[in-house]
């Protein structure tokens, strides 16, 4: 039967093991003005095991921390990036880069890694991760999309999904939300059916003027179980602290 084990080390930085092979999603492992974590780093870089593949999402720092990550020795790492953001990669040594488009797959052994649509403030994509039969999607930073309707579509069976929920706006431009948000995180829910979500996204803070004057946020994990029991019953959602592993079957 498969089995993935995960472990959330912050914001949407997560460590998928699947059968051996690790993958880690949005590296960010530091921290600047304008942008902290407001939860504890689950793991360090130099404590990452041996990693397969690395994906992310998009460009934006807290999802793509290469000025921390060049730390990570292993330089021939195969990263999977949204199309377009590669060369920052690259300038960090990592030497095999390769950019996904949505709807583009690659292999990582016999792992598939499939770019699925997203929209954000700039161009982003999700995942699906597959092995087998064991499936799960990788939301990202997304607001809540119409082409969310092609995934469950092209994925019937979702084992395990990790879905933002923070519902990020912008308020000086016109209260312009860039996330989606728990409720929309729980319609999510019933559109992918997933067998458990994990929500990710919520504990970012911008600081206090930031949230004050710039940003303002309109979900939490807890709001998000509520909304995934009222629109998708039969997603178990499964809270987890950033260094706390979660293991599950599918198949």
């Amino acid at each position: 039967m498969e089995s993935v084990r995960v472990v959330r080390i912050g914001h949407a930085c997560i460590l998928i093991n699947i059968e051996g092979k690790n993958i880690l999603t949005d590296p960010w492992f530091s921290e600047k003005i304008g942008y902290y974590r407001k939860e504890p780093l689950g793991m360090h870089i130099k404590d990452l095991p041996h990693l397969d593949a690395v994906i992310v999402s998009h460009g934006h720092y807290d999802h793509y921390d290469m000025d921390a990550f060049k730390e990570y020795a292993d330089k021939s790492v195969p990263f999977f990036v949204r199309k377009g953001i590669g060369a920052v990669a690259t300038a960090a040594g990592f030497v095999n880069v390769t950019e996904l488009d949505h709807w583009q797959e690659v292999y990582v052994g016999d792992i598939k890694i499939i770019a699925t649509p997203a929209k954000h403030m700039i161009p982003e994509n999700t995942y699906i991760i597959q092995h087998n039969d064991f499936t799960l999607f990788f939301g990202a930073d997304s607001l809540f999309i119409p082409e969310f309707v092609q995934v469950a579509k092209k994925f019937p069976r979702i084992d395990l999904a990790f879905l933002p929920v923070n519902g990020l706006t912008i308020r000086p431009l016109l209260n312009k939300q860039v996330v989606m948000t728990a409720q929309e995180a729980g319609k999510l829910c019933a559109i992918l059916k997933p067998k458990i979500a994990i929500p990710i996204h919520y504990a970012f803070t911008g600081g206090k003027l930031r949230d004050l004057f710039l940003l303002k946020y309109r979900g939490t994990a807890q709001e998000f179980v509520q909304a995934a029991r009222n629109y998708a019953p039969q997603t178990m959602v499964k809270i987890l602290p950033t260094g706390q592993a979660f293991e599950m079957s599918g198949g």
